[in-house]
């Protein structure tokens, strides 16, 4: 049994482990290459894009693939379609593995929009010294004169590219991040607005807290549609035993 995950998040890589300690599924995990120094998961490792839905579902049928499982990161947008419409292509059951988003709770100032030009449009009114922990991608939103007067703390894995903002301070660090770091984050460098992709997840939840704590307000962009296909579970172990229970459907029918 050969499974494909599209991956490159914390929970494909835990499925990896998990899949790489059950007889029988040769696991193949793939990553889009937008990091430069991914940490790897066990197994085979393909590394870049497919070329749109009918490529995947050609390197579905051509490399005898038996299950797909969309571990793709929550603003990963186009594959999870891509990855919908290739099972149906090639018809192989597919799962979606979608870690729960980020609820706001007592003491929050959340502010939802729906796309990062949106949060960009929001940051005015809201403070002056900002927090930007939405990746190196979409910066030139930022970027605009009418944010000139405002202050970017960026942290990403890698370096961005311009466009981004005039006055930005960049610090590369990987997560998962702890409560102390994110409150002495906020503190020294006198953070007064936080902007956050609802990404869900627990390595980058911290500085949802620290901003709580601090009175600071955060501007979450919510997450883009997702196509309904597939079975959809929450956890790296309900999608490993989705596998197991099709290797088991398969050793009976053989």
């Amino acid at each position: 049994m050969h499974v494909l995950i599209l991956g490159g998040t914390t929970e494909a890589r835990r499925l990896a482990e998990l899949l790489a300690r059950t007889p029988g599924p040769r696991v193949t995990s793939s990553l889009a290459g937008r990091v430069a120094a991914p940490r790897m998961p066990p197994g085979e490792v393909r590394v870049g894009g497919f070329g749109g839905a009918e490529g995947l579902a050609a390197w579905l049928r051509g490399h005898g693939v038996d299950a797909l499982i969309d571990a793709t990161h929550p603003f990963a947008g186009t594959i999870s379609f891509n990855a919908a419409t290739a099972a149906a292509l090639a018809h192989v059951p597919l799962l979606a593995l979608r870690r729960p988003g980020w609820v706001a709770g007592a003491g929050d100032d959340w502010h939802p929009v729906g796309s990062l030009a949106e949060a960009a449009r929001a940051l005015p009114a809201l403070g002056e010294r900002v927090f930007l922990t939405t990746g190196r991608m979409g910066l030139a939103a930022f970027a605009g004169e009418e944010l000139a007067a405002l202050w970017f703390l960026v942290r990403s894995v890698d370096a961005p590219e311009p466009p981004y903002p005039a006055r930005t301070e960049v610090l590369l660090n990987r997560g998962p991040f702890t409560l102390d770091g994110e409150r002495a984050l906020l503190r020294e460098h006198r953070i007064d607005v936080v902007v956050t992709k609802d990404s869900g997840g627990a390595a980058t939840a911290p500085k949802l807290v620290a901003a709580r704590e601090a009175g600071v307000p955060v501007v979450v962009v919510r997450r883009p549609a997702v196509p309904e296909a597939g079975t959809v579970v929450a956890t790296p172990e309900e999608a490993a035993d989705w596998v197991r229970r099709l290797l088991g459907e398969g050793r009976r029918g053989a």
